[in-house]
């Protein structure tokens, strides 16, 4: 400080000199009494002023990371903890309200449980023993001081058995059970068998010549009939149930009729379609399930119905709506069938590993085609100039294309790792897309082997049930997910995220899907045997109505109709709704 004042001295004289010069005139700042009151005290007793600290004690970070403190509340400690921190009071005042229930360790609703490690062999055991035995050891006792005591539940029945567990009684049964067979394991080589000690006889079990040739041949006749019967298709046959086949004017029931209120034979769809509210007729005829049901092409006026007592029959779905005629030859429970575009001829898939063409009007079948696998799937190719081809998705995961002008496979799609479950037609019929087992959507260019585009997703399931859209935009897959999903049909073949369709149960069954001809709904069937409707825009579940006793297998929408709904099931029967 003393520095200070000389400098401010030092430049007071010097200002005070160019002053006097430049003025003559002004204060004498140079007088040492001037500056005398600037100069420190010297000489005289000095004071000393005590320092205070006004702020409030706080934890420092040293101190924290030291542990001088602990939250009680921590489930982690990241640092070793002196014996001193862990057991230290906890900060903070006591609470006067916190009463003897509150103030105790809690770890659960109901108090405060000990953390006890148990053995999960012990306490399977124990589980098992009491559900057996009615006994098992008391939890609370050492398994060193084991005695009558120790048991809870049938004590008396603990004393009768010595306190076998389960697994100790199910042991001496096994060596029961040894002893009886032959002795010991060790003892398997030598053990002959329960007949051994007839070996020796004279007049032994075995045949004599003659005997044995006649098991031979008996044995050979078995196998070779048992063969045939497996290779042997079944006998083909029909049955006309109506009285006569053609009408007065020579027009058999192919023709469509002109007298049912609607002009069947236009492509024209309904403006507006409204929700089925009723049944309004069943068509039973089948003994078995009901597995899948087309519509006559273009007209709808017949309906073809496959079913798993082996026969495929033809219904009426106007006037009086009778049985038609039935078709009988496959010899096990048919699976899929498909109509040629003019509906005069149809394919039958059946689990005989058979497909079979079928005349619509006579009944008569006209060819027979197998390649030893089961078929899934079949569909006639929709181009007009291609009606002589056709694709099967067969269980040994090919798609197979035939001629039925040379009954001869001119084309194998064999990509998919999993049975081929169905082949949809898209973008005007120069491609399909199938699904398999193997939880994929593959693409396929007509005639070429190799698939051009494949969609699979860790999250996707198998989709056994796909139907094209009225207007050819849209694919709808019934998935093993309980969920209905659109993919778009043209280019991209994407998800549509927006349009999920849920609420029904169908995990396990591929039941069929169905638009309505003008966009509005969706409809599908379910295991429970409901008929579900969705609107299409919103995509709410709007109406479910019980259809069938058992699984609702598939569902049509009446291409012509505004409500007419058609809904077949594994109880047998086809309902007509409206």
């Amino acid at each position: 400080m003393s520095s200070a004042i000389e400098s401010l001295v030092s430049y007071g004289s010097d200002s005070g000199s160019e002053n006097e010069s430049e003025s003559g005139s002004g204060h004498d700042i140079a007088n040492p009494d001037a500056t005398a009151h600037l100069k420190p005290l010297t000489g005289g007793p000095t004071m000393t002023l005590a320092v205070l600290n006004a702020a409030p004690e706080v934890a420092v970070k040293e101190c924290v990371e030291t542990g001088k403190h602990l939250d009680p509340s921590l489930k982690e400690v990241t640092f070793n903890p002196t014996f001193e921190t862990l057991f230290a009071p906890e900060f903070g005042p006591v609470n006067p309200f916190k009463s003897q229930q509150m103030t105790a360790p809690r770890n659960m609703l109901s108090g405060y449980a000990e953390p006890a490690h148990l053995n999960d062999f012990m306490f399977e055991r124990e589980r098992r023993t009491f559900s057996t035995f009615g006994y098992a050891l008391d939890p609370s006792v050492g398994t060193a001081e084991v005695s009558t005591t120790s048991y809870i539940g049938a004590v008396d029945e603990a004393e009768k058995n010595k306190g076998l567990t389960v697994f100790e009684a199910g042991a001496k049964k096994t060596e029961k059970r040894k002893k009886v067979k032959g002795g010991e394991a060790g003892e398997i080589e030598t053990f002959l068998g329960p007949w051994a000690k007839y070996a020796d006889e004279k007049d032994g079990a075995k045949p004599s010549e003659e005997e044995q040739k006649e098991l031979d041949e008996i044995t050979a006749k078995r196998q070779k009939k048992g063969r045939n019967e497996e290779e042997a298709p079944a006998e083909e046959k029909t049955v006309l149930h109506v009285k006569d086949m053609y009408d007065y004017q020579g027009r058999s029931y192919l023709h469509v009729p002109q007298d049912v209120g609607i002009n069947l034979r236009t492509a024209d769809v309904p403006d507006k379609c409204y929700l089925p509210k009723k049944q309004i007729h069943v068509w039973s005829g089948h003994t078995k399930g009901v597995s899948a049901i087309r519509l006559f092409p273009a007209s709808g006026h017949l309906l073809l119905s496959a079913s798993m007592d082996c026969k495929i029959k033809l219904w009426e779905v106007y006037n009086e709506r009778r049985c038609i005629r039935t078709f009988i030859g496959h010899s096990k429970a048919v699976r899929d069938i498909c109509f040629n575009n003019s509906g005069t001829q149809f394919m039958s898939a059946a689990y005989d590993r058979c497909l079979k063409l079928w005349d619509s009007e006579t009944g008569q079948c006209i060819s027979k085609f197998t390649n030893r696998k089961v078929p899934y799937c079949v569909k006639f190719n929709p181009d007009e100039d291609k009606q002589n081809l056709f694709v099967a998705g067969m269980s040994d995961k090919k798609i197979v294309q035939w001629d039925i002008r040379t009954n001869e496979v001119v084309q194998e799609y064999d990509r998919h790792l999993g049975a081929v479950n169905t082949i949809t037609f898209v973008d005007e019929n120069r491609r399909f897309v199938s699904t398999s087992d193997d939880k994929s959507l593959r693409v396929w260019e007509w005639d070429i082997p190799v698939d051009f585009k494949y969609i699979a997703e860790p999250s996707m399931h198998s989709m056994p049930a796909v139907t094209l859209s009225p207007n050819g935009k849209w694919l709808a897959c019934q998935s093993m997910d309980n969920q209905i999903l659109i993919f778009g049909a043209q280019n991209r073949f994407r998800l549509n995220k927006k349009k999920i369709f849920k609420g029904h149960m169908v995990a396990g069954y591929a039941c069929q899907v169905d638009f309505s001809p003008d966009m509005s709904y969706v409809v599908s069937g379910d295991a429970d045997g409901k008929l579900n409707i969705w609107d299409w825009k919103t995509t709410k579940l709007y109406h479910r109505i019980k259809a069938h006793d058992k699984v609702c297998i598939s569902a049509l929408w009446h291409p012509h109709e505004t409500s007419k709904v058609i809904t077949c099931g594994w109880d047998g029967q086809i309902k007509l709704w409206d």
